[in-house]
C-alpha cells in the first residue's frame, strides 16, 4: 500500500474515532442534529428527488434518454464535448438538483454510452442546485427576499454553464464515444430508431422496470438521507467541541483578504459541510450588506457542501469516473458564481421594475417551496425543449456550413 494511503487511512480511522467520543460526551446535542438531518431529508429531498429518481430509470429503460440524446449530440458535443444524452441529464438536474445528474451520469456510464472522460465533464457541470431550492428555501425561506432569486439564479447557472465550458478542455485528447448524432447528421428518423433500439436491447417488461426502477432509487435515496443524518451529526460534534473555532478564523483570514466582511465566516464553514447550513447562516447574519450575504450564498450553493460530495462519490463509486476531476470544477464554480453575483448586482437589483415583480411574486409569510414543486416537470420540459430545439438550430447551421457552393 502507498504511504499516502496509509497516512489517509490512520487520519480517517483517528476521525472518526474522535467523532465518536464526540458524540458521546453531547449525546442530547448529537441526538437533535440527527432529527434535523432527518427532517430535511423527509421534509425536503425525499418529495423532490425520488420522484425523479424514479422517472429518469423508467426513461432509460424506454429508450427516450437514447432518443433525445441523438437530437442533442450536434448541440452538446460541439460546445461540451459529451454526447447528447448528457443534454437529457443537464435538464432533469436544472430541474431538480443534485445528485441526480450524477446518478444518470453513473447510468449513462454503466450502458457505454459515455467514455470515462466524457461522464467527468457532465457530472463536473450537472450538479447544480434546483430553482425550487434556490427561489423558494434561499431567497424567500432563507433571506426573506424574493428580489434576489433572479440573481442568485441567473449567478449560478450561468456559472454552472461556463464550468460545462472549462470542461471540454479536460482529458483533450480522450477518444470520444461513438454516436449517431455527429454533427448536423442525426434527426428524428436517426432519434427514433436510437430509442427503438434502445428498448430492444433492454427487453425487460414495465412491471420489471417499475420495480427495478423503484428499488434502484430507494436504495440511492437512503443512501443521500443517510449522509445528511451523518454530516448534521459531525457539524454539530465540531461545533459543540470547539475544534469549529479553528476553521472560523481560518475563514475569516480569507474573507479579509478578499474584502468581504468577516462575519460571513460562520456561514462560509457551516456551508463548507452541508448546504442548508451554509446558506441559512448566510440569510441570518445582521449588520452586512445584502449583496456579499447573497454572494456568500451563491458560494455555498456552487460548492455543493461535502454532504453532497459524499453522495456523488458514493454513486461514482460503481464507475471508474474520477472525483478530483469533480471537485476541481466545484472549487472553480465556488469562485465564479460569487463574482458573476457581484458583476450583475447593480444592473439587476438597481432596477426597481425587476425588484418589484419578484417581490409581488410571493409573500416571505409563507413559504412558496410546495407550491414550486409542482413546477419542476415544467422546468425540465422548459430546459429540455430549449435544448433540443437549439440543437435542431445548431443542425441547421451544420448543414448550411456543409452544402457545397
Amino acid at each position: 500500500m502507498p504511504v499516502y494511503r496509509q497516512w489517509s487511512v490512520i487520519l480517517l480511522s483517528a476521525s472518526l474515532f474522535i467523532t465518536c467520543l464526540l458524540m458521546a460526551v453531547h449525546p442530547l446535542a448529537t441526538l437533535q442534529a440527527g432529527v434535523r438531518g432527518l427532517a430535511i431529508w423527509w421534509d425536503v429531498l425525499f418529495p423532490s428527488l425520488f420522484p425523479f429518481f424514479v422517472i429518469s430509470e423508467l426513461l432509460l429503460g424506454f429508450g427516450i434518454v437514447h432518443g433525445i440524446g441523438t437530437l442533442l449530440d450536434p448541440l452538446m458535443k460541439p460546445l461540451f464535448r459529451v454526447p447528447g444524452c448528457g443534454g437529457f441529464v443537464a435538464a432533469i438536474s436544472c430541474a431538480s438538483g443534485y445528485p441526480i445528474g450524477a446518478k444518470l451520469t453513473a447510468k449513462l456510464w454503466q450502458q457505454k454510452l459515455l467514455t470515462r472522460e466524457e461522464g467527468e465533464r457532465l457530472v463536473a457541470f450537472t450538479t447544480s442546485s434546483d430553482p425550487i431550492f434556490l427561489i423558494g428555501a434561499v431567497s424567500v425561506g432563507f433571506f426573506h427576499n424574493p428580489s434576489i432569486a433572479v440573481v442568485i439564479v441567473l449567478s449560478h447557472y450561468l456559472g454552472a454553464l461556463l464550468i460545462g465550458l472549462l470542461m471540454r478542455f479536460h482529458a483533450p485528447h480522450a477518444p470520444a464515444s461513438s454516436s449517431p448524432g455527429g454533427q448536423g447528421q442525426a434527426g428524428w428518423r436517426e432519434a427514433l430508431l436510437a430509442m427503438h433500439q434502445a428498448r430492444l436491447e433492454d427487453g425487460r417488461p414495465f412491471g420489471e422496470m417499475l420495480s427495478d426502477s423503484v428499488k434502484s432509487s430507494l436504495r440511492l435515496i437512503i443512501v443521500v438521507g443517510g449522509l445528511v443524518v451523518f454530516f448534521s451529526v459531525l457539524l454539530e460534534s465540531l461545533s459543540k467541541s470547539g475544534l469549529m473555532q479553528w476553521l472560523y478564523k481560518c475563514a475569516n483570514i480569507v474573507l479579509t483578504g478578499a474584502g468581504m466582511p468577516t462575519a460571513l465566516g460562520d456561514a462560509i464553514v457551516g456551508g463548507i459541510f452541508e448546504v442548508t447550513l451554509g446558506t441559512s447562516s448566510a440569510g441570518a447574519v445582521s449588520g452586512v450588506p445584502l449583496v456579499y450575504k447573497a454572494a456568500a450564498a451563491v458560494f455555498v450553493l456552487s460548492w455543493g457542501g461535502l454532504s453532497v460530495h459524499a453522495q456523488i462519490t458514493s454513486i461514482l463509486n460503481d464507475t471508474n469516473l474520477r472525483y478530483p476531476p469533480f471537485l476541481l470544477a466545484r472549487a472553480v464554480h465556488s469562485v465564479i458564481s460569487p463574482i458573476l453575483l457581484l458583476l450583475m448586482w447593480k444592473p439587476l437589483m438597481g432596477n426597481e421594475e425587476t425588484v418589484q415583480v419578484f417581490q409581488s411574486l410571493w409573500s416571505v409569510s409563507r413559504n412558496p417551496v410546495p407550491e414550486l414543486v409542482a413546477y419542476t416537470p415544467l422546468i425540465f420540459a422548459i430546459v429540455l425543449s430549449a435544448l433540443v430545439l437549439l440543437s435542431l438550430l445548431a443542425r441547421f447551421f451544420f448543414r448550411l456550413l456543409q452544402r457545397p457552393e
